[in-house]
């Protein structure tokens, strides 16, 4: 997740596109999974993220650094 995201730093993608993207298969569940992995995953402080920003009632995109 991480890689697509930086790969296209500054581009908004929804919840739905990130999961669709990263695990390529058919979902049948919550979407917080994505939000979840962001935050566990990725970021060092689960609580600030860095990395990642949310774009509130759009998705997430990877900040430029």
């Amino acid at each position: 997740m991480i890689s697509f995201l930086a790969q296209n730093p500054g581009r908004v993608f929804s919840k739905e596109q990130i999961y669709d993207v990263v695990w390529k298969e058919p979902y049948s569940g919550d979407y917080n999974i994505v939000m979840s992995h962001i935050r566990e995953k990725i970021e060092d402080d689960p609580s600030h993220l860095v990395y990642i920003q949310t774009v509130w009632g759009v998705g997430y995109r990877f900040n430029k650094i």
